[in-house]
């Protein structure tokens, strides 16, 4: 089992910068890949950013690469999500993600079995 609490949302302008964070519990999670994905009001839910569980591959959506970069930490069981040159468009909730078999297709959500409550990201013109 394995708990996942986002952190870091907020406010802020176009051209700016947030840095979430996903902090996990269980003993299992180093096994699993992660991901974040992201929902706009009225819009269904969209692939983000993803590593694998041994962290050898990443996963960008083409809307968000060259501006946010995932990472992990395995020893503190932490994913965090850096977002730069944000656009008014990235503004969503946004959500971290844990599953074994999206080692097998990373940007279907469909495949992970954790998810956390979601942080809110407000992005203004």
């Amino acid at each position: 089992q394995v708990q996942l609490v986002e952190s870091g949302g907020g406010l802020v302008q176009a051209g700016g910068s947030l840095r979430l964070s996903c902090a996990a519990s269980g003993h299992t999670f180093s096994f699993y890949a992660v991901a974040w994905f992201r929902q706009a009001p009225g819009k269904e839910r969209e692939f983000v950013a993803a590593k694998s569980w041994n962290d050898n591959s990443t996963y960008y959506s083409d809307s968000v690469k060259g501006r946010f970069s995932i990472s992990r930490d395995n020893a503190k069981k932490t994913v965090p999500l850096q977002m730069d040159s944000l656009k008014p468009e990235d503004a969503a909730v946004y959500y971290c993600a844990a599953g074994s078999r999206a080692t097998w297709g990373p940007r279907d959500a469909s495949l992970y079995d954790y998810w956390g409550q979601g942080t809110q990201v407000t992005v203004s013109s």
